[in-house]
């Protein structure tokens, strides 16, 4: 069982992720203070390419590079595909309940180490000066130089007990792409366009890459500088498995097979 770390409820500073436009000229999004209404049950370190060998051994999921090589360095070059496919398997292996984090998760659970991915500084309304713009801060705020994932550990430890947060393997998270449109007054204009096709990656600074990509390097990342690494790191999601054993139940008293519910509660109780 991965050694996960429980973080309880709270409040904090948000970036809401996307893309916005207020008229014509792209904005940062909105920070706004976000309560956490449930514990946060997010594995200590990201899966090591031993574990997720062992899935692809299984083959429920599809082989990374350089997975068997070393197992004490996280997997990368796996798309959000192989990840849920990891998720899935893993879930299946436990009994337990393993998803990608929502972005709102992953950054609570960063702490101190969650960075701003707003521009500071006004590069004028041109949309390609600002990517621009996004580009040269994540340049400089960017402190790993090398892409070769390192030993857990390398990066240190956060507040709450997560290894490498913030190091070179940006993490993929369930949170879908979106483009917002607001009024002049900073009203949202309209309904978002949302995208699943593309997903939100969280590490030393947001990334937005293709679920179909491995390597950000190679293309697929949307703006700015583009991760180094792609891993998986999962929450454990107790509250999703208790409602599944709840609906279970519920469907097994409707067809009037209460001593079969009464023996499935007593043994998950």
């Amino acid at each position: 069982m991965p050694d996960v770390v429980r973080i309880a409820p709270g409040r904090f500073d948000y970036r809401v992720p996307g893309e916005f436009m207020r008229g014509k000229r792209p904005v940062n999004g909105p920070r706004i203070v976000m309560s956490v209404e449930q514990p946060v049950m997010i594995m200590k370190r990201q899966v090591s390419a031993a574990e997720y060998g062992r899935c692809v051994a299984d083959g429920a999921c599809r082989p990374a590079p350089g997975v068997g090589a070393r197992g004490e360095v996280p997997v990368v070059g796996v798309t959000w595909h192989d990840a849920s496919d990891y998720a899935a398997w893993l879930s299946e292996k436990t009994g337990r309940n393993w998803r990608l984090p929502s972005d709102e998760e992953w950054s609570y659970a960063a702490g101190s180490r969650l960075v701003d991915d707003a521009v500071s500084e006004d590069p004028g309304g041109d949309v390609a000066n600002r990517w621009l713009a996004r580009y040269d801060e994540e340049s400089r705020r960017e402190i790993v130089a090398e892409a070769e994932p390192r030993p857990f550990g390398s990066f240190g430890e956060n507040e709450h007990g997560l290894l490498d947060i913030g190091g070179n393997v940006w993490d993929w998270t369930s949170t879908c792409f979106a483009r917002y449109r607001l009024d002049e007054e900073g009203a949202l204009a309209g309904k978002p366009t949302v995208n699943c096709g593309v997903r939100t990656v969280a590490g030393a600074h947001r990334g937005y890459v293709s679920d179909f990509i491995g390597d950000a390097k190679a293309g697929g990342c949307s703006v700015g500088r583009p991760p180094a690494n792609l891993g998986i790191r999962l929450v454990l999601d107790e509250t999703s498995a208790w409602r599944r054993v709840a609906a279970r139940l519920r469907r097994l008293v409707d067809k009037e097979d209460a001593s079969r519910a009464l023996i499935l509660a007593s043994d998950r109780w």
